[in-house]
């Protein structure tokens, strides 16, 4: 059993353009078409059973769209995917929208420091976050570098050890192992912390005995399995991960126990 927590994909009216948009900014290559059939024939190939589906307002004035694509999504490929909603911190009413994603099914929500070009510790990301925790919302975030907005960043693993003190939220995950490119920041200042660190697109960027010494002071119970597909191969994902030098258990609990506790999921395998 395998549940890629980190995902994207898009509507497909703009997934095409959206996709060459990143992939020239980023000057990588996606490894699906950016929409959901390419993410399932993915899912199909790499022998992924389960995806968290993560999308971005990168403006204020997109929640209600966001919302709506992702409600059908869960609706029509239930068992398959799971999508988050997403909210951005100039949102008029912040309690009004967390409390709309809740009651529409959503057991989470996507922000994006980077591209919703707010400082993590800001005072509107602190609202959501604590507002998000009194509605048992699991909230994911991007930390570190983004290769395709450089400076400044938004989600450094200083300011998010501020956040994680200040606000201590229920539910947070912070994604690429904490802080994508800072990681001996990571190591110092967020391995060992009470929230979730995800894999996502780490695979080609951190040397397996940085992750391991992230991994051994860590609470193993918040690793979770991601990608970032399309803009990591989940194949090459799970081969990484496998050939770790940790237990089967331990390869499980990354797999899919970790995140099957987090979103409270019931699994039969």
């Amino acid at each position: 059993m395998i549940i890629d927590f980190h995902t994207h994909i898009f509507p497909e009216k703009i997934a095409t353009s959206t996709i060459g948009l990143l992939e020239k900014r980023c000057n990588i290559k996606a490894s699906t078409n950016g929409m959901i059939d390419g993410l399932l024939d993915s899912m199909e190939r790499c022998g992924i059973d389960m995806s968290v589906i993560l999308p971005v307002a990168t403006k204020a004035s997109q929640f209600e769209n966001i919302q709506n694509f992702a409600h059908t999504i869960n609706e029509q490929y239930q068992g398959k995917v799971i999508s988050f909603g997403s909210i951005h911190p100039d949102c008029e009413d912040y309690k009004k929208e967390l409390k709309q994603i809740k009651d529409m099914g959503f057991v989470g929500i996507k922000i994006h420091p980077d591209y919703q070009k707010v400082m993590i510790d800001d005072i509107r990301y602190l609202r959501i976050l604590e507002y998000a925790s009194e509605l048992d919302l699991i909230v994911i975030t991007h930390a570190g570098i983004d290769i395709g907005f450089p400076e400044p960043v938004h989600c450094p693993p200083d300011r998010m050890r501020k956040v994680l003190d200040k606000i201590k939220p229920k539910k947070m995950v912070l994604a690429h192992l904490g802080g994508f490119g800072q990681w001996e920041a990571v190591e110092e200042l967020l391995a060992g912390q009470d929230v979730w660190l995800d894999t996502a697109f780490i695979f080609h960027a951190i040397t397996r005995e940085q992750f391991m010494r992230i991994y051994e002071k860590h609470d193993k119970s918040k690793i979770l399995f991601g990608t970032d597909s399309p803009w990591s191969d989940m194949k090459k994902g799970v081969d990484w991960i496998n050939q770790l030098p940790i237990t089967e258990e331990e390869k499980e609990a990354i797999f899919y126990k970790n995140a099957q506790a987090l979103l409270n999921l019931t699994i039969k395998i």
